[in-house]
């Protein structure tokens, strides 16, 4: 869901697995030697570390949010600027020039020197390079077209897939928000993240947080769809800043408190 981060990610490591590399070390290089591959992580593995990579996993299921915490999962200070600054960019030089060369190209180059302070300071340029290429491929529409406004469909294509792919997720009952905190949550005996599933509240809970992110882009559509079809180009960019990150952080906090209301009783229980 949301849009780029590259803040410190929690470790993924197992307390107390210590004496069992050590145990299995010796193993792993007698089969390195004897051409045996090594053995490749799961999908359900590499699923997981994905979602521990993403802004919603920066507060565990039933921990209290923190503005910390939310400004880090919207990317920090940096991560902040290099999600606002190129669009905010488009923005001001549009509105004073009304050219659009300019105006699409200067985002480019702000997100390339985002790039480059990354790389002379030896930081993941994964999701700025992500970035650049949205910022390009939205300039090169712009230009091919020669239409201001077609800068802002990979924006609106983006916002229409994420939509779908939430709505069939609550079609299948599968809501995707509860597949995400799932693997956030440490597995089951059988090695299963879906207990979740067989508890009506966590299950009911989970499935209003999906519609609260149905909610979110069916509102982008609703506003920069019209915007786009008569070319109100000032105001799109100006919106589609305030319901970029400001509403996605919006949504993410409310997300936390929900999922929190469920997965602290168990823990409470505990305690008892």
């Amino acid at each position: 869901m949301p849009d780029r981060d590259e803040t410190t990610r929690p470790q993924t490591g197992t307390p107390g697995t210590g004496s069992t590399d050590a145990s299995t070390s010796g193993t792993a290089s007698s089969g390195e030697g004897s051409g045996v591959a090594p053995e490749q992580p799961s999908f359900s593995e590499q699923f997981r570390a994905a979602v521990q990579n993403a802004g919603i996993a920066r507060v565990a299921p039933g921990e209290t949010p923190s503005g910390r915490d939310l400004l880090s999962a919207v990317g920090g200070v940096r991560g902040l600027a290099e999600s606002i600054l190129p669009g905010l960019a488009f923005l001001v030089v549009y509105t004073i020039t009304k050219e659009l060369v300019p105006s699409v190209v200067i985002p480019v180059v702000v997100g390339l020197v985002f790039v480059v302070l990354r790389l002379v300071q030896r930081q993941s340029v994964t999701m700025s390079f992500a970035g650049i290429l949205g910022v390009a491929v939205s300039a090169g529409l712009a230009l091919l077209t020669g239409r201001a406004e077609t800068n802002f469909i990979p924006g609106i294509v983006i916002n229409a897939v994420w939509l779908v792919g939430l709505l069939v997720t609550l079609a299948v009952r599968w809501p995707l928000i509860g597949v995400v905190v799932g693997f956030l949550l440490p597995a089951n005996e059988d090695g299963s993240h879906v207990d979740w599933r067989a508890d009506p509240a966590k299950r009911r809970v989970l499935t209003v947080a999906t519609w609260i992110w149905v909610g979110l882009f069916a509102v982008r559509l609703a506003v920069e769809v019209p915007l786009y079809l008569t070319a109100q180009v000032e105001l799109l960019a100006g919106l589609k800043l305030i319901l970029g990150v400001p509403l996605y952080a919006a949504v993410l906090w409310v997300t936390w408190l929900l999922v929190r209301t469920v997965f602290t009783r168990r823990d409470d229980a505990a305690a008892v």
